[in-house]
């Protein structure tokens, strides 16, 4: 499968439908493997954090989360199929670990992971999953101690939602001491299963859900959708020049 480069980011061709097979066959492989997401806010900070792009290109699989990206791609005379994001594939996630794997969510606000996973639990009573919020210390005893809690647990796939460079970095920090076949990075999506978040209807998230989140919470996102989408699309527009 020949990845697809957007910005200096190599992007894998996932169908929606291939994403779960794609993490078993990580998983089945035995060796440790990180996974990633781009959309047009992600692809944004990878020009300013190096840790970003180098956890991007490392990563074992890096998927399409947003129609910006997909819309980028076309202008470039590339192609992205379906985008993916985590408050839809978390379902599919789960009804394939129950019973099979046992997950670990970290990340949002102290009892946001929590509710997210009761919520989980609630269609999948089956489903073995524990969960840590994401507000720790970068370095010292209590980070210590929350890595210690995940390797203690010892699950198949750890979800790690922080928001973007911060989970990408805390991850590509500290993959070397967490004892996890997989490692996936998945945004807000905590916040969106525990209700702090409201998506919108259908109709619009397929479309472009970063309106829904912008007229949700417009003090916060104003700054990443209003501007930052018009740079995105800038920075695509200057690549096509340049080819």
């Amino acid at each position: 499968m020949t990845r697809v480069r957007v910005l200096g980011v190599d992007i894998d061709p996932v169908e929606p439908q291939e994403l779960i097979p794609s993490v078993e066959a990580l998983h089945k492989t035995g060796v440790p493997a990180t996974i990633g997401y781009v959309n047009a806010h992600v692809l944004n900070q990878v020009a300013k954090h190096v840790v970003l792009k180098d956890f991007l290109t490392t990563a074992n699989l890096v998927y399409c989360d947003g129609n910006g990206v997909r819309l980028g791609a076309k202008i470039l005379g590339r192609s992205l199929p379906g985008r993916m994001t985590g408050a839809d594939w978390i379902w599919d996630l789960a009804a394939y670990a129950e019973g099979r794997w046992k997950l670990y969510w970290i990340g949002g606000e102290p009892g946001v992971s929590e509710k997210a996973a009761a919520a989980l639990r609630q269609k999948h009573p089956e489903l073995s999953i524990q969960t840590d919020h994401g507000f720790h210390e970068r370095q010292g005893p209590k980070d210590l101690a929350s890595i210690d809690r995940i390797n203690e647990y010892g699950p198949d796939i750890l979800l790690v939602g922080m928001g973007s460079p911060e989970q990408e970095r805390w991850v590509h920090e500290r993959r070397h001491k967490l004892k996890v076949p997989v490692v996936w990075c998945l945004g807000a999506t905590a916040d969106c299963l525990a209700g702090v978040e409201q998506r919108g209807p259908s109709w619009l998230t397929n479309r472009a859900e970063w309106v829904a989140r912008l007229s949700h919470n417009p003090s916060q996102m104003w700054k990443r959708y209003l501007l930052g989408n018009p740079i995105f699309m800038a920075r695509i527009l200057r690549e096509r020049i340049r080819d």
